[in-house]
C-alpha cells in the first residue's frame, strides 16, 4: 500500500511500528525529535477522543504542527479512532472526517466500527477501506471490543481477563478482513484503552495482561498486520511475546500524556513538560520497544 507498507514491513520482520497519540500539540515536536535521536521509525496520530477532550484541535491543526516537525524517514501521520459510534452512543458522520485528513495528506487512517454488529462493521469498514484505496493510502480497522478505564463501571480487571470478555473472536476476524480488504487489524486480547475522563486521567493505569495464545490464532486467521491498542503500561514481556505474534503497531497514549502533563503540573513550564515528553518517548523506544536504530532496514524493506 505504497508509502505506508511500513507497516507490513514491520509485521513481516517481527518487529513493531510504535504510534504516539498527541493529546496536546505541544507534545508532537519532543516525540518527533526522540524518535529521530534513536534512528527509529514511527507514526504519529491523532484521534476523535483527543479533540474533544484534550488540546489538539482536530486534524487539520495536528496535519500543521506535524508539518513544521515531521521528517518522512522517521515519522509518518495517522489518523487513528474515528468511530462509526461513539462512545456515548451516539452516531458520529465518520467519512467526511476520514475524507478531511486523506485530503490533507494523511498517511493512513483508521475507522472504528467496533461498536456495531458484525455485518455493520464490514460494511462500514469497507466503504471507508475503498475511499482509503482510492487515494493511495492503508487503512485499519478494529474487531472486538477494547474497553476504557473510567469509562463506566466495570468487573475487576482479572475477571474480564479470565473471562475473555469483548476479545476479538477469531472466525468472526478471518471473515472481517476477508470481506473488508483493511490493512491492519486493530484486536482485543486482554488490552485496554487509557482513561481521558477528568476524574480518571491522572491514574495509574491498570497493568493489563496480554492473551498471547489468542493472538497467534488471530494472526493465522487473518493474515494481516495486527494492532494493538491502549499499548500503555503492559509488561514489556507481554509486549515482546505480542509482537512475535502479529502485533506490528502499538498504540501509546497514557504514557506520553501522563509525561507531558506532570511536567507541567511539577516543572511549572512548557519547556519541562515537553522535557519530560521527550524522555519519555526515548525510553520507550530504546528501552520498552527495543526499536532504536530500525529505521533504515524498516524502510529498505518496505520499498
Amino acid at each position: 500500500m505504497g508509502r505506508m507498507d511500513v507497516v507490513r514491513a514491520a509485521w513481516e520482520a517481527g518487529t513493531v511500528i510504535p504510534a504516539f497519540n498527541v493529546p496536546h500539540l505541544p507534545m508532537l515536536a519532543p516525540i518527533v525529535q526522540a524518535v529521530i535521536d534513536q534512528d527509529a521509525f514511527a507514526l504519529i496520530e491523532t484521534a476523535r477522543i483527543e479533540w474533544l477532550t484534550f488540546e489538539c484541535y482536530g486534524p487539520a491543526a495536528v496535519r500543521e504542527a506535524f508539518e513544521r516537525f515531521s521528517d518522512p524517514q522517521h515519522v509518518r501521520l495517522h489518523l487513528d479512532h474515528v468511530p462509526v459510534v461513539a462512545e456515548d452512543d451516539e452516531a458520529v458522520d465518520y467519512l467526511p472526517i476520514i475524507t478531511q485528513a486523506i485530503h490533507l495528506g494523511y498517511d493512513s487512517v483508521m475507522i472504528d466500527g467496533s461498536r456495531l454488529h458484525l455485518d455493520a462493521n464490514i460494511a462500514a469498514t469497507r466503504q471507508v477501506v475503498c475511499v482509503a484505496h482510492d487515494a493511495g493510502i492503508p487503512c485499519e480497522a478494529e474487531l472486538g471490543a477494547i474497553l476504557r478505564e473510567g469509562a463506566g463501571p466495570l468487573p475487576p480487571y482479572a475477571e474480564l481477563f479470565e473471562s475473555g470478555l469483548g476479545f476479538t473472536d477469531v472466525e468472526q476476524a478471518a471473515r472481517f478482513v476477508a470481506e473488508t480488504d483493511c490493512d491492519w487489524l486493530s484486536v482485543a486480547v486482554g488490552n485496554l484503552h487509557g482513561a481521558v475522563s477528568k476524574a480518571f486521567k491522572d491514574r495509574k493505569k491498570t497493568t493489563a495482561r496480554l492473551n498471547l495464545d489468542h493472538l497467534a490464532r488471530l494472526r493465522a486467521a487473518t493474515g494481516v498486520p495486527l494492532v494493538l491498542h491502549g499499548g500503555s503500561g503492559i509488561p514489556r514481556t507481554y509486549v515482546l511475546e505480542a509482537i512475535q505474534r502479529g502485533i506490528a503497531k502499538i498504540n501509546v497514549a497514557t504514557e506520553v500524556r501522563q509525561a507531558f502533563e506532570e511536567g507541567l503540573r511539577s516543572g511549572g513550564s512548557l519547556e519541562a513538560a515537553k522535557a519530560a515528553v521527550y524522555e519519555r518517548t526515548t525510553w520507550l523506544i530504546r528501552d520498552y520497544f527495543g526499536v532504536a536504530g530500525q529505521r533504515h532496514q524498516l524502510l529498505e524493506a518496505s520499498s
